[in-house]
Parts: C-alpha cells; structure tokens; sequence
C-alpha cells in the first residue's frame, strides 16, 4: 500500500483541478459563485468527504433570487475518524471564488481554461485558490480511498467572498459555530521560494479599505477657468500627501500607532533568522531598490509587522485616449491601510476621519471620506503546539522550511479565533511568480504534488498527538 501521494495520481488532482479553474466564480461580479460551490460539494462527495452547502439565510438557497443580491453559500466538509473518534480535529480554510480576469486583453489563453502545458496548470484560481484547495481534497481523498478512514477528524469551510473581504465570514462562522468547532486551522494558502523551501506562516495583517472623493465645481467646466475654479484633483493631491510621509515611511494620522506593541525577543529572532533573497525579489518585480533605500532586514520587518497607506487607485477628469482640456467636477482616491494586531479598522477609520476634517479642516461638503471594508490583524503564538507538528511535515517533503512571522497580505484569521477559538498556520505551495491576482495565472504541478504529501503527513502527525478527550496518544501509520 502506498505511504504517499504519487504521480498516478496527479491525472486525477489534475482533472479535478481543471473542472474547478473551467466554473468561473468571480465574486467581485458575482459570476458563477452559486454553481462553483455545487460543483465542488459534488466533487468533494465523490473523494467520499461528506459536504453540504450552508447559508445565511433561507431565502438565499432560493433558485429564483438575484444572482447579484445573494450572499454565496460556503461548502461544508467533514470525515470522522473511525479509528481515533475522539481525536482533535483539523479545519481546513479554503475559498472558492477568484479575482476579476480583467485585463483580458493580456491573458495569453482563455482566463478559465485549465490549460496544461509541461509543468504549469494556467488559468483564473489556478493558484489562488483552486490550485491549493485541489491538494488538502487530495491528501483527505488519500487516505479514504487507502484505508477507508482518515487518521483524525477533518472539516472544511470553504467560502466565496474571499477576494471581497470575506464581508459574511464572521456571521456564517457564529451562526454555524458548533459545527466548525476546531483545533487548528490550516489556511487557504502559504508559499515555496525559489529553494523549494515551505515558508510556513503564523499570521496575516489586516486591512482598512477607504474612499476619498473631493468636490469641485457643480459639473465638468473648460480647463481655462482653472485661473479662477480650484481643481478639486490638485486639492485630492494635496490632502493625500497629509497623509503619509514618504520620507520617514510612516503614516501622519494622529494616533495612529497608538496599539502596535513591541516585538518580542523570541518574535525578533524569528525575524532576523528569516531568509530574504533581497536581488530575486527586486527581479521579480522589476525595482532596483526598495522604498527609502532600506536593506533587507528593515524590508523583512515592514512586510511583517509594519502599518502601510497605498493608493490603490486615481480618478479624475478625462483619461482616455487625446485631449480633452476640462476641469473635473470631482476627484476619487481608493486607499487601503494595513494594519497589525491591536489595530482595530473601524478604530483606525475614525481616527482618519478626525484627522481630515479638525486638524486639516476639510469639511463634509467639500470632502467625502467613505468606509469601504477591514479586517483586523492577528498572528498565531510561536509557541503554539501544532507550529512543531507543521513544522516537522513539511520539512520531510519540501528542501526546507522558513518560519515566517506574519504574511504582509490580509485575510480573516483573527475571525477564526476571535469567534472560534482557533489558531491558524498557513502553508500551502504557491510561488510569488504564479501571477495571482493578474492576467496568465498559473500553478506549478509538481508543488502541487508535494502540497498534496505535506498536508498528508500534517494529517498523520496531528492524528499522534495526545488527545484533549482520552488523554491518550493514538498512532496512525499507513
């Protein structure tokens, strides 16, 4: 009987994969989320996983609601263990929804088709997050269809408004609550580096998502009265540059940093000891060098534990192709913060807020400051028990394994503990590369494949701990 996943198998991971990528299931649009989590509830049942899909809301399961107005179901998953019934229980957190293909023009394939070329699987999810969903489907499949068991017990939520903010997360996760009761969280995603090293990481910033408009004139006027009309996009230009601070790198809100806490020794040395291949980052995305000419170290610490302001996007006027000389009525800016844990983004919203309109005194009429979404911060404890265990299962599969503090992009981990209890630990086998989020997507296939055997030895390993009912240690060998 085979102790690993191996490449006969892939055929079927591969397979699997593609009718995933081929269902869109863009939730900024709402494309295709509905038929997406049937699909995969489907395909789920034939791995012999018991699945269901969960709602909110009654209405929402009705065939004839707006596509639009729902709120996508989240795939529930579970297999009890018949060996070790009263072992901790795995979660694995996953999405199935997937970022707008736009630009379409620059995909080189059809953005949903799967297509197989040598090492690489491309399309739109392919990496994030179809690809890593593919591989614990796998690990779990494994084993059933082996021993007709799993060696502890094992549920999935999979939900599809990642990519929006997970703005329903939080209700599905009390709402639901006493069946997602869990011992550790296994996140939607996690890195290899160029080493084929497991960069496993313990947490994820947070994010405050803005929109800032200024007034100008009651409509769009000729650009020669811009002697005597100020241009509410030079005002836009102006109060963004209130707001942080290029230079010194931090972000001019009065209190702003007021809950961010020191490091500790043991989070320090973590940081130091992290690799960082400072020329292949700025290879990967086409800088010389980093903001404020910091080395690698202070560039490690930012990704990690730093507060950010980014403009994410400008509009004002006329931006298509030739001239049109007017003076806009308006200008809109889109920011997103990210925070660090303490950091509260409703908190923090306010603080902006007070800042614009009494220490720059900009008042409603003229300036409108919107709240868009966040997500607070949070990161699990090094010396959490399962770091170890997922620790020791990737180093036997992958060239090594790199800690990692905190991931510098956001997601709903401090959902899960705030709500459930439950520390996460992301790892997974996606490579900065693989185009996420931008046009040409794609996954490598043989990280998939030792994907599928880390999240198969993580199972193992978990199920011979001691568990908190028996008090007793059960041990699973294949």
């Amino acid at each position: 009987m085979s102790t690993s996943f191996n490449d006969d198998q892939m055929d079927s991971l591969v397979s699997d994969l593609q009718i995933l990528i081929r269902q869109p299931s863009i939730s900024a649009t709402s494309e295709g989320l509905e038929q997406c989590a049937i699909l995969l509830a489907n395909l789920m049942k034939n791995a012999g996983i018991h699945s269901e899909l969960l709602y909110l809301d009654a209405v929402d399961q009705l065939e004839n609601v707006n596509s639009h107005n729902k709120i996508p179901p989240i795939v529930f998953g579970e297999v009890k263990s018949k060996i070790n019934p009263h072992s901790e229980t795995l979660l694995f957190y996953n999405h199935y929804d997937v970022q707008p293909v736009d630009p379409i023009e620059k995909w080189n394939e059809d953005p949903f088709s799967g297509k197989v070329e040598g090492n690489l699987i491309y399309g739109r999810g392919s990496a994030d997050d179809k690809g890593e969903l593919i591989t614990r489907l796998k690990a779990v499949e494994f084993f059933l269809k082996n021993t007709g068991d799993v060696p502890c017990n094992i549920k999935f939520l999979i939900e599809g408004e990642e990519e929006i903010g997970s703005p329903n997360l939080s209700r599905y996760l009390k709402k639901y609550k006493h069946r997602l009761n869990s011992d550790l969280v296994i996140w939607e995603s996690g890195y290899v580096d160029k080493d084929e090293r497991a960069i496993i990481s313990l947490g994820q910033k947070g994010i405050l998502n803005t929109e800032i408009t200024v007034y100008g004139p009651s409509r769009d006027t000729h650009s020669s009265l811009a002697v005597a009309i100020e241009n509410p996009a030079w005002k836009l230009v102006n109060l963004l540059s209130y707001l942080y601070d290029p230079v010194g790198g931090k972000i001019l809100v009065d209190g702003w940093y007021d809950e961010v806490k020191p490091l500790s020794d043991k989070e320090l040395q973590l940081l130091a000891d992290e690799p960082f291949n400072e020329e292949a980052f700025k290879k990967e995305y086409g800088v010389t060098n980093f903001i404020n000419n910091q080395n690698a170290y202070e560039i490690k610490k930012a990704l990690a534990i730093e507060p950010s302001c980014n403009i994410s996007g400008l509009t004002s006027g006329y931006t298509r192709k030739g001239v049109k000389t007017i003076l806009p009525s308006s200008a809109t800016a889109k920011l997103d913060f990210r925070l660090v844990p303490n950091m509260d983004p409703r908190i923090q919203f306010e603080r902006l807020l007070k800042y614009l309109r009494t220490t720059r005194c900009f008042s409603e009429n003229e300036v409108s400051v919107k709240y868009l979404s966040g997500e607070p911060a949070y990161r699990t404890p090094i010396d959490n028990q399962y770091v170890k265990l997922v620790v020791d299962s990737a180093s036997k599969i992958f060239n090594g394994v790199v800690l990692n503090l905190s991931s510098a992009g956001t997601g709903p981990m401090y959902a899960f503990k705030e709500i459930l209890n439950v520390d996460s630990i992301c790892i997974g086998s996606t490579t900065l590369p693989n185009k996420m989020h931008s046009p040409n997507e794609y996954t490598n296939l043989d990280l998939l494949h030792k994907g599928t055997n880390c999240f198969i030895e993580i199972i193992k390993n978990f199920a011979n701990i001691t568990t908190r009912n028996t008090g007793q240690s059960r041990y699973y060998n294949l």
